[in-house]
């Protein structure tokens, strides 16, 4: 993109940051911050600009700006640059990178404040998985014994939910379904048909936690789960339910049971978490049952690529594997469609819409309780009050 005068000026106005750097010559460290630009949002140098921003020029030539281009070129995988000549002044726009992460030399380079700085190993491991990179659901888990740890109950219950033939062996089925390869099994699979899961992964848990009024200060209950996925989220729903108020409502035929937050919109969110978190952070999904609201929350923001304000339009699955095989079960639907139906959920109940909190390393899902609960929060499971409608609400404590 060519700039003209004043955008040059505006540029050269400001102090060198995260998409721009000043170089008053040329020298070999360009190949570095290239790749640091590519490896973060795009950015420009502008060669012939001291550190202080004083333009002091530079002499360019063809030689010049063909080893830039080939410093692009030769970077793995490629960068996408621009050249274009301003007065006395180089501009070299970088383009942020759509295949990250990129390299020059053999070495990885990111954009860390005004400066790039070069990747250590496990640096590198991280930019990997933070980009997605590396897909948590798709590695193979090599401590996983298929013989001793494979829970065969929970593989006959997804073989009924997902409607699968059991005449083929159990390996050609895994295989089909993309779980199997050279004989062990992948973390998609470990996740769904483990019989323990902190036996391989160790985070990969639902906390539960009953708080006495708006904070955390006093804990009522708590519960661990740790088996199965379909398991944990089956036994972390009937937790919360079992915590919020149900309303038995008597209409002359068979008494309807209404809980005060939508069910549906509740296992939605808790499997959203499942679906979406971010495995390789070493936290759990927690939900938080507080006496005005309940906090779903799963480790890992949004994807790269996703903003908040793409929430309830488009979705990009950090687990696409176990999404897929979760869809099979029958347990979500389309990519993107979730938060909307958790919506409308609050709206038929005439409930405020769900809050959602988003920053690097959390995703959480809000729901504001009705001001029904707060008169019967500290007397769960001791009352049950009729009213004239012949209504009644129970609470339970457990």
């Amino acid at each position: 993109m060519k700039l003209d005068s004043d955008e040059i000026k505006s540029l050269i106005s400001q102090r060198e940051g995260y998409n721009l750097e000043f170089k008053e010559s040329f020298s070999n460290s360009i190949a570095r911050e290239i790749c640091a630009f590519a490896n973060a949002s795009g950015g420009k140098l502008l060669l012939g600009v001291s550190d202080e921003g004083e333009i002091r020029g530079i002499t360019t030539s063809n030689a010049m700006i063909s080893r830039i281009y080939d410093v692009a070129r030769n970077s793995d995988p490629p960068i996408k640059v621009e050249i274009s000549r301003k007065g006395d002044i180089l501009v070299v726009d970088v383009f942020e990178g759509t295949d990250k992460p990129y390299s020059v030399n053999g070495k990885f380079y990111v954009r860390d404040g005004a400066k790039s700085q070069q990747l250590k190993r496990d640096e590198i491991r991280r930019f990997f998985q933070e980009e997605c990179l590396i897909l948590f659901d798709e590695k193979l888990n090599y401590d996983f014994d298929l013989e001793k740890d494979f829970d065969e109950v929970v593989f006959g219950a997804f073989l009924e939910m997902t409607r699968t033939s059991p005449v083929l062996e159990k390996d050609d089925i895994l295989k089909n379904l993309g779980l199997l390869k050279d004989d062990y099994l992948k973390n998609a699979g470990v996740l769904l048909f483990c019989k323990k899961i902190t036996a391989f992964l160790l985070n990969a848990t639902i906390t539960c936690v009953l708080f006495q009024g708006r904070d955390k200060y006093k804990i009522l209950d708590r519960k661990e789960f740790e088996g199965d996925m379909y398991s944990n989220y089956q036994d972390a729903f009937t937790y919360l339910q079992s915590k919020l108020n149900t309303e038995y409502i008597i209409k002359g035929g068979p008494r309807e049971e209404k809980l005060e937050l939508p069910e549906s919109a509740l296992r939605e969110a808790i499997l959203n978490a499942i679906a979406h978190r971010n495995y390789f952070l070493n936290a759990n999904i927690q939900v938080y049952i507080f006496s005005d609201r309940v906090e779903i929350t799963n480790p890992g923001g949004l994807p790269p690529g996703m903003s908040y304000a793409d929430l309830g339009r488009k979705s990009m699955p950090r687990n696409f594997l176990l999404f897929r095989l979760m869809q099979r079960m029958g347990l979500v639907e389309k990519v993107g469609t979730g938060i909307l139906r958790m919506n409308h959920a609050m709206e038929e109940y005439r409930l405020e819409k769900p809050v959602m909190e988003a920053n690097e390393n959390w995703f959480t899902i809000i729901f504001k309780r009705p001001e029904l609960e707060r008169a019967s929060f500290e007397g769960r499971g001791k009352t049950t009050q009729k009213t004239t409608q012949k209504t009644t609400q129970k609470t339970t404590q457990k």
